[in-house]
């Protein structure tokens, strides 16, 4: 009986190990973390305000600039634009970046960084 347990402990935490790096791995090759917001609206202490989804274009920006669509209506923004791994606190975001490929080069948990700091 107790051979039988020690057996099945040892296939839980071998099958709970290779959940944890399968979720590692998948983390790296995952988009990172975006938020539309209004470049217009940077305040030095706080960031860009963020926006809705809808007010930025569906796909990635690449980091190009001025790709934002005009609003007609009470709630215009004229500049709105995808920034990624962002730190967001009170509806603004900042310390981020407009470029998802400079986004994903960063790295984010389990994944190594090319570069040597962000």
């Amino acid at each position: 009986m107790a051979e039988t347990r020690r057996r099945l402990r040892s296939s839980t935490v071998v099958l709970g190990g290779m959940g944890v790096l399968a979720a590692t791995l998948s983390a790296c090759g995952s988009d990172p973390d975006r938020r539309c917001v209004d470049r217009d609206s940077y305040d030095y202490l706080t960031g860009y305000k963020i926006v809705a989804d809808k007010n930025c274009k569906s796909g990635s920006s690449g980091g190009s600039y001025g790709k934002g669509r005009k609003k007609s209506g009470a709630s215009k923004v004229s500049d709105a634009d995808w920034y990624y791994d962002a730190d967001v606190s009170g509806g603004r975001a900042d310390d981020g970046t407009f470029s998802r490929d400079e986004a994903v080069d960063r790295g984010g948990f389990g994944c190594s960084s090319g570069s040597g700091g962000g």
